[in-house]
């Protein structure tokens, strides 16, 4: 009979087990509190492959005791569902780990509703895709949403140390010499799939060819091989991977596109689309904002592109998001005014709302002064009559400073001196 990949043997048995998801499960976190209470409830574990959704479930299944039974929604059908239905009915109850949850269709999604509402399964859901997005609300309604986050190198590194002592799950039985950048490479290059990393790693040892003392040396060119990506040069402190995401940005700031394309090209080397999604939306309105507007909502449908296409696709549409913002006019002067206006009030810069704004929705209003005098804006010419707004003791401060660098906000900056 043919082992289960590495991956599979090394899945956590208990709760105590897992690693990494501090967030989820670490001391006073809801899901940690939930499992030591033993009050568990329905529940839907989402994010991206490999961060150990299915693993988690499987080890709430041991901590806890209970019964459990896994299915996935695309491969198994109502009959199967049937099943455990019958099993919980024996049991009192059953945990129903359900892999793709998001793929349920109508028939499975009406049969279990009724056995989720008594209590009779409780469903543990893994799922790739946003539940909000992907999940029907029926049965998003009856479960927590908890968003497990991409596991770190070092965590990643733990496991694989883990699967590299292990003897009796994982390769501790084998006389293994694996080189420290080899190691740490698997663990970079992965891109957070902890799954990836220790199949790799499995890959790794066993085509390497044993020395005639039986031992099997690990190079980092096998490692680079056997993961299918180069390694790409992290410092000893593992800075150089914020290194490459703070020039990311700062090249798309200072409108050099092939040098924003060069580090593109690093990060999905590394395979890190979470953290180029995520620096590519602060920079479209931290660094573009009011100069190009229709900067921030097109990088957004492009991250929601590559969120689908997955790699290596993903990167089409990441190349036009990162062209187009290293190439567009340049802002900041939104997000600056907000933090002057923030800056003033944390420094005492508030003062009573004035008379004319306050609300004057309610009966005897009129009595104190509140809303006497206010102008309605529309009732005038272009939409628009000079009176104050900010309160009395700081009715002259001036927090916008627009800048004259794309069309759109030189409109906006003549509008503000027509105004002020």
């Amino acid at each position: 009979m043919k082992r289960q990949p590495l991956a599979y043997r090394m899945r956590p048995t208990s709760v105590e087990e897992v690693i990494g998801q501090h967030s989820l499960l670490g001391e006073g976190m809801m899901l940690s509190r939930m499992i030591k209470a033993n009050q568990l409830s329905s529940m839907v574990l989402y994010g991206p492959p490999g961060t150990g959704k299915t693993s988690i479930a499987r080890a709430i299944a041991g901590s806890s005791g209970m019964h459990f039974r896994m299915l996935n929604a695309t491969v198994h059908h109502k009959k199967d569902m049937e099943t455990a239905v019958e099993e919980a009915k024996m049991y009192g109850s059953l945990l129903l780990i359900l892999d793709e949850v998001h793929r349920l269709d109508k028939a499975k999604q009406d049969f279990l509703l009724p056995h989720l509402e008594s209590g009779l399964l409780l469903l543990i859901g893994a799922t790739t895709a946003n539940p909000y997005h992907s999940i029907n609300p029926a049965i998003r309604s009856r479960c927590h949403i908890f968003e497990l986050e991409q596991l770190e190198p070092d965590d990643i590194e733990k496991a694989l140390r883990r699967a590299l002592a292990d003897e009796e799950r994982g390769l501790g039985h084998e006389k293994i010499d694996i080189a420290p950048e080899a190691l740490r490479h698997l663990a970079l290059a992965c891109g957070g799939d902890v799954r990836a990393a220790l199949n790799a790693l499995e890959l790794a040892v066993l085509s390497t060819p044993k020395q005639p003392d039986g031992t099997r040396s690990v190079t980092l060119r096998s490692a680079e091989q056997s993961i299918q990506k180069k390694s790409i040069q992290h410092d000893k402190d593992g800075d150089a991977h914020y290194d490459v995401l703070s020039a990311f940005q700062k090249s798309i700031r200072g409108s050099d596109v092939n040098a924003s394309l060069h580090y593109l090209a690093r990060l999905l080397e590394a395979g890190d689309l979470i953290s180029i999604h995520r620096r590519l939306l602060v920079i479209a309105y931290e660094d573009i904002s009011l100069a190009n507007p229709q900067a921030g909502p097109r990088t957004l449908a492009a991250i929601e592109a590559s969120e689908r296409l997955g790699l290596p696709e993903a990167r089409i549409p990441l190349a036009n998001a990162v062209v187009e913002l290293a190439l567009s006019p340049k802002s900041n002067s939104a997000y600056k005014a907000l933090d002057a206006a923030m800056d003033a009030l944390r420094k005492g810069g508030s003062g009573e709302v004035p008379r004319h704004l306050k609300d004057a929705h309610y009966k005897g209003a009129q009595q104190l002064g509140r809303g006497s005098d206010y102008k309605y804006p529309h009732d005038y010419k272009d939409g628009w009559v000079k009176q104050q707004y900010l309160p009395d003791k700081i009715a002259d401060h001036r927090y916008y400073e627009p800048k004259q660098t794309g069309k759109f906000e030189q409109a906006l900056s003549e509008m503000y001196k027509r105004r002020s």
